[in-house]
């Protein structure tokens, strides 16, 4: 029997114990139970019994293999207790009738039911937390909330958002599932093709929220960075033959490597062609490559299918990590990437990212000759990174009242503090170049918010 730990101690440690195995109790009580509702439900008693039981008892040995047996056992409760789930109860209660308590030390039999289908149980969990039939706000707070094991405090501080509209997400999303009638199962074959874009999009809008964060007084919050990057790991190994799969990954490796170099001490942002590269992660952009090199194997030839969207990104991150310094990235492969990405999933914003890449590789007037054509796309009418982009094209054209015309309407748009400041300062360093003061970040070059 482990010893008792200090309260404080205890708390701590269930904590960082229910983040490593909350994924993996919810899809093993999920697929015991076939409702995910239920299996959260299931999952948080359990932790309520170790909040409990474990500070004077202490932490077990095998603290996930104790969740699972208090979990189960509350599932067989709830069964008995229901008889027309009297089937599921001789299907679930039949190796759990003589389990011993969970305070003993000895958990190989629970472990030993659940740890055969972990992957298939975690596979399960994910396409039904990211079920197409739940909007796209519903299927990331019930993703962060079942996989990433964040409680709704926690969602709703990432996200900027009132605690209770996570919460009503969440209620909502359990209930849609339940009433549409989705099963808790992996998809197969063209129906997995056909919904791993729903679950990879979930992961990837996590990974930019914590990377260059949409409004607040933070440009970045790494914690979502981390919790993405980890169920888009766990996603790649679910789905090895998937290309995209590995593809976002690369993507998210090796973005996420330059977060030391996108900041000041100050907080405020650092465009990447302005970055110390001596400060990206060297880790994590092997990480990042070898993830790419795995997700182009799967494509190419005949048989296999062209690069996707997350492949191709991750293909243009690669360009930036293989640099050593601004001026050794190659911008015309870059276009010529964002060219086949304008191709496989046609946007303004890639198009406006390409015309970046263009302005680089062969000239601002080339860039902004595309910007211009991209005035009229309505997708873009409140986007601020139309006019910053043409901002930083005029200034390099030497048009600087009218660059900052256009940071001034840049900084309106977004609704990050950080780079609204950054663009008010460059409005100002157009205004003060103009009257013939010298303005030391007027041309800072590059505008691209991915940095």
């Amino acid at each position: 029997m482990p010893r008792p730990d200090p309260p404080l101690t205890t708390h701590r440690a269930i904590e960082a114990v229910w983040r490593i195995e909350a994924a993996r109790l919810i899809a093993g009580l999920g697929r015991l139970v076939r409702d995910i509702g239920q299996a959260e439900e299931l999952a948080q008693d359990a932790l309520v019994a170790a909040l409990e039981q474990w500070p004077a008892s202490g932490v077990p040995d095998n603290p996930g293999a104790w969740l699972m047996a208090v979990a189960k056992r509350r599932a067989i409760d709830q069964i008995r207790r229901r008889e027309r789930f009297e089937r599921k109860q001789e299907e679930i209660g039949r190796d759990l009738e003589t389990s011993r308590d969970p305070s003993e030390d000895d958990f190989d039999a629970v472990l030993d039911s659940v740890e055969g289908n972990i992957s298939d149980d975690m596979l399960r969990l994910v396409f039904t937390a990211c079920h197409p039939v739940l909007s796209t706000e519903a299927r990331v707070a019930l993703t962060l909330r079942v996989l990433g094991g964040l409680t709704t405090t926690e969602i709703a501080r990432a996200f900027l958002v009132p605690e209770s509209t996570v919460s009503q997400r969440i209620v909502r999303a359990k209930k849609t599932l339940a009433k549409a009638g989705v099963q808790f199962e992996a998809p197969v074959g063209d129906e997995l093709a056909a919904r791993l874009p729903s679950v990879l999009e979930v992961v990837y809008l996590v990974f930019n929220e914590g990377y260059s964060a949409t409004a607040g007084d933070d440009w970045m919050r790494p914690a979502l960075c981390e919790d993405a990057l980890r169920l888009g790991r766990i996603l790649a190994e679910l789905v090895p033959g998937e290309s995209e799969a590995h593809g976002l990954v690369a993507l998210m490796e090796i973005q996420a490597s330059r977060s030391r170099a996108r900041t000041d001490p100050g907080g405020a942002p650092i465009l990447l062609l302005e970055q110390d590269r001596a400060r990206w992660d060297q880790l994590l952009i092997h990480r990042g490559l070898t993830a790419l090199a795995r997700a182009m194997a799967l494509c190419g030839p005949p048989d296999r299918p062209a690069p996707g969207p997350y492949a191709l990104q991750a293909a243009i991150a690669a360009c930036h990590a293989r640099a050593r310094t601004p001026e050794q990235t190659d911008w015309v492969r870059i276009s010529e990437l964002y060219r086949l990405l304008a191709y496989a999933v046609p946007s303004p914003v890639v198009e406006l990212n390409r015309a970046v890449a263009v302005s680089m590789a062969f000239g601002p007037a080339a860039g902004l000759e595309l910007v211009d054509q991209l005035a009229s796309a309505p997708e873009l009418t409140a986007y601020h990174l139309l006019p910053s982009v043409r901002g930083d094209l005029l200034v390099k054209l030497g048009r600087r009242d009218e660059a900052r015309t256009e940071f001034e309407r840049a900084a309106a748009l977004t609704g990050n503090e950080r780079e609204r400041a950054l663009l008010t300062e460059r409005a100002t360093a157009c205004t003060e170049v103009s009257a013939g003061v010298t303005a030391t970040r007027a041309d800072s070059g590059g505008n691209d918010r991915s940095g």
